[in-house]
């Protein structure tokens, strides 16, 4: 009797196993990033992460989805290194997916507003640096930032249908009590749409970025693939003008990039050039040029680019995913 319980239990517990997927996930980086400046501070360092997601999910007789995540980062020189963030539900339906919790947010996960990052870091100064503040999903800890509580909620849709993705989301900083003066809901919007493995359309609208009330942030990129080994975009950020330095925003930029695949089809070289229109820029223009080669599993990555305050910055390193 006690045989057959124990086997019973066992096959249950079996059961439930087998219609879970927990999986491991994540990539680690480490190499030398140089940023020319004048307070005195280094100005070379190496600089290491490792990010570990940890993912469940799990299906219903229906075909519904559920899952859960959890996000694992150390980075060198953070105070916060090795934490278990905020974790994040999903359930996922006829190419309907709904998270809540630390989500992902419609503007941070518009398909090319990071297109012109360069390198094993996936840096762009002249760019990614100069998007605003917005809300993200959070690699650490809540309460690292500004606006950011251990009540915050996060609500993601994200709709996948012919080529077309369509999200929304909405970061509340403090569910729990009343916002103080001068902080609000954040809203975000965002279209994406690829015809053929050709072109690529990407928009996205973010109000009250961050939770700053009237931080209102705007983005339309697009990229094209001239060759099966070559593509060029022309990416666009508004961001308000400098004045509104409360909420960080730093004016309008544009930027044209482009990246092409050697005949080896391991090596990538890939550059940008972007115009911002700040009055505080020591110039209005940036650019940078990166390579990166492919190990199969990892990949070299090295950049050198120039900012709006006329420093140059170079990295080079390696990474890997898993």
């Amino acid at each position: 009797m006690k045989k057959a319980l124990i086997a019973s239990t066992a096959l249950v517990l079996t059961a439930g196993v087998a219609a879970a997927d927990v999986t491991i996930s994540g990539y680690g980086r480490t190499g030398v990033i140089y940023y020319e400046n004048d307070t005195g501070e280094n100005e070379t360092d190496v600089i290491s992460r490792l990010r570990m997601n940890i993912d469940a999910a799990t299906s219903t007789d229906q075909g519904v989805d559920f899952g859960a995540r959890f996000r694992i980062q150390w980075d060198q020189n953070s105070d916060d290194a090795g934490k278990l963030n905020a974790g994040k539900l999903w359930v996922k339906s006829n190419g309907l997916t709904v998270e809540v919790g630390n989500t992902e947010t419609a503007m941070d996960s518009s398909g090319l507003i990071y297109a012109t990052e360069l390198g094993s870091y996936d840096r762009s100064v002249g760019f990614s640096g100069v998007v605003g503040n917005f809300f993200a999903y959070d690699a650490d800890p809540y309460g690292n930032s500004a606006n950011d509580t251990s009540n915050r909620l996060g609500v993601f849709a994200k709709y996948e249908i012919a080529g077309a993705t369509v999200m929304g989301s909405m970061i509340d900083p403090d569910q729990a009590n009343d916002l103080p003066a001068g902080i609000d809901k954040e809203y975000s919007l965002a279209v994406d749409y690829t015809w053929n493995d050709v072109l690529e359309l990407s928009a996205a609208y973010t109000q009250n970025g961050a939770g700053f009330e009237d931080n209102d942030i705007f983005f339309v990129g697009a990229r094209y693939a001239v060759m099966p080994n070559a593509r060029v975009g022309l990416n666009y950020i508004d961001t308000n003008d400098e004045d509104d330095s409360e909420y960080g925003a730093v004016g309008q930029t544009f930027a044209l990039y482009g990246d092409y695949t050697l005949a080896d089809g391991m090596t990538n070289i890939e550059a940008y050039v972007a115009n911002n229109n700040r009055d505080s820029n020591e110039t209005d223009n940036a650019f940078g040029i990166g390579v990166n080669y492919d190990l199969g599993g990892a990949r070299l990555g090295a950049s050198l680019q120039r900012d709006y305050s006329e420093n140059v910055t170079a990295d080079m390193g390696v990474r890997f995913e898993f």
